[in-house]
This record gives structure tokens, C-alpha cells and sequence, in this order.
């Protein structure tokens, strides 16, 4: 299943491994699976039968003397798989050379779904502490994403520091909520014990053509090597120091045309009532450049 696997890459197995709750134990793959894969500098991995859960917390905090600060937490994460095909379509984790001049790229590319049954549950809290108000979000819930191909890359920035990134995504969401007032029941989309939520259904991203017609391929919103991302940290004229994600111009080729269609948004709320405000669609969109500075 692995062939000249580099030292980081074996680290990173290594830790996916003891970092996975619940996932079952290791099972000897059959000889269709095997051939399946190709060697490369990476390795091949599922998550069949993978979920966790816990109370960690991740926190972020604006430089000083800010004593501002955000944090998400109390994550859960399930999978279903596809019984028929349990690792003939696996992720795939490669180091792939860069231009000349270039750093390497690490690329994550995943799964390809062709029949929609590896779908991800998911759920987390959030909230921000600021101006001595320290302000609970309530929680997001994610029911039933389905990925189609698409994947991440990283490597070093061409210029300063920080971290490149390309995304592309070709998803399904089946529900996509926001509850305020706390997660309660995750495998429900409307239980009756919810009071206040804000519910998107049937979310779907993904690449179109000129016609903003939907293509079954990953929207390329960002790439490393003809429009890459840049998440990092940037310090003003002032000496201010802030979180700042984005993405570059692209190369001649133009920005990737993508689309999002949502069958229905609608809110529920005992104080004003629930609102229903149907089905939306961006039939073509791109991103020619984006720069979102997080103030301290």
C-alpha cells in the first residue's frame, strides 16, 4: 500500500493513526485493493469506520496588547463508508517536485465518490471573548457532506512567510445549521426541541462551465502553482500584527469559474417566528483576488 514513502509522510501516517478515535483495526486488503494503488512518493489511506469526539479546543489570540480571542471547540466527526468499495478509492497524501526554483508541494487529493456513499456528520461550537464580553456562538452542524474529488496543497509562499494553499472542492452538504442556542439533537435537521436555528438545505459547490452550468468536477478555487492562497501573519506600518488569509491574482489562464446552489434557506425562532425564504443559486462566480486582514 506504500512505496518510498518520505520521512515526513511516514510521521504524518503515524500520527493519523494514533490521532483517529473509534476507527477500526487494521484489515488485510484484498488483492484488487492492492493493485489499485499506484507507488509514488506518498501514501494511500482510508478512513473506513472513522469518528471522534472530545472537549479539545483550539484558540486563537490577537497580539498584544489586544486580549481579544476566537476559538472553536467540542468537535465531532463520523463517516459512513461504501461497503462495496472499502479501499479501492482512497486519499492520497504525495509530495510532487516543484517548478524550477520552487519549493515542493504536498498534496492531499480526495476520494473521488463516484456514488455519493462516503458521506461526512460533523459538528462544533464556537464562540469569541472581546471587549471584556466573552460571547458563545452556539454551535454549527454538518449533515450528510459528500466530497467528489478535489483535495488541498501546501507549500512555501514565492514571497515572505507564511503557508501557499490550493482548494479544490466539488461538495454536497445536506444540511448545513446554525443553533445558537447549543448543538441539541445532530442527527435531526429539525428537532422540535430547537428553538432558534438558521438551516441551509442541499448545498452544493462545485466547477461550471460559461454557461454556469454545473460540471462533475471540483471548482478550482484556489491553486499553488496558477493562483495560489496564503494564510499568514502581516504586521502594518504601525507595527500591528494580524492573521490574514487570501488568494492571488491568477496566471493568464484566468480564475476557475465556480458556482453554489442552495434548494432552501429558512429560519426558525419562537421570539419572531420562522421565516422561509426558499432556494438561491450563483449560476457563475470567480475569485480574481482576495485579502481578509483579522483586526487585533
Amino acid at each position: 500500500m506504500m512505496q518510498r514513502t518520505t520521512p515526513i509522510l511516514a510521521c504524518f501516517a503515524l500520527a493519523l493513526a494514533c490521532t483517529t478515535a473509534h476507527a477500526q483495526g487494521l484489515q488485510p486488503l484484498s488483492d484488487d485493493a492492492l493493485s489499485s494503488v499506484q507507488g509514488r512518493d506518498g501514501v494511500s489511506f482510508d478512513l473506513s469506520g472513522f469518528s471522534m469526539s472530545g472537549d479539545a479546543r483550539l484558540t486563537y489570540h490577537a497580539p498584544a496588547p489586544s486580549t481579544a480571542s476566537a476559538w472553536i471547540g467540542s468537535f465531532h466527526a463520523t463517516r459512513s463508508d461504501d461497503p462495496a468499495n472499502p479501499f479501492g478509492d482512497p486519499y492520497r497524501l504525495d509530495i510532487i517536485k516543484g517548478a524550477s526554483g520552487m519549493a515542493d508541494i504536498i498534496t492531499l487529493a480526495f476520494p473521488d465518490n463516484a456514488n455519493g456513499a462516503k458521506k461526512w456528520q460533523a459538528a462544533y461550537d464556537w464562540g469569541v471573548n472581546a471587549d471584556g464580553i466573552a460571547f458563545e456562538g452556539g454551535s454549527i452542524v454538518l449533515k450528510d457532506v459528500a466530497f467528489y474529488g478535489g483535495g488541498l496543497q501546501w507549500t512555501t509562499p514565492r514571497i515572505n512567510e507564511g503557508i501557499a494553499f490550493g482548494l479544490g472542492l466539488r461538495v454536497d452538504v445536506g444540511n448545513l445549521l446554525l443553533r445558537p442556542r447549543g448543538r441539541d439533537d445532530i442527527t435531526q435537521a429539525e428537532p422540535a426541541s430547537v428553538t432558534e436555528q438558521m438551516h441551509f438545505r442541499g448545498l452544493r459547490v462545485g466547477a461550471v462551465d460559461s454557461n454556469g452550468n454545473f460540471l462533475n468536477a471540483p471548482w478550482r478555487i484556489a491553486d499553488v502553482t496558477s493562483q495560489p492562497g496564503i494564510f499568514n501573519a502581516v504586521t502594518d506600518d504601525a507595527g500591528n500584527s494580524r492573521m490574514r488569509i487570501g488568494i492571488d491574482w491568477p496566471d493568464a489562464n484566468g480564475a476557475a469559474l465556480g458556482g453554489l446552489q442552495i434548494d432552501n434557506l429558512s429560519f426558525r425562532s419562537d421570539a419572531t417566528g420562522n421565516v422561509d425564504l426558499g432556494s438561491s443559486r450563483i449560476g457563475s462566480m470567480q475569485i480574481q483576488y482576495l485579502d481578509i486582514r483579522f483586526k487585533p
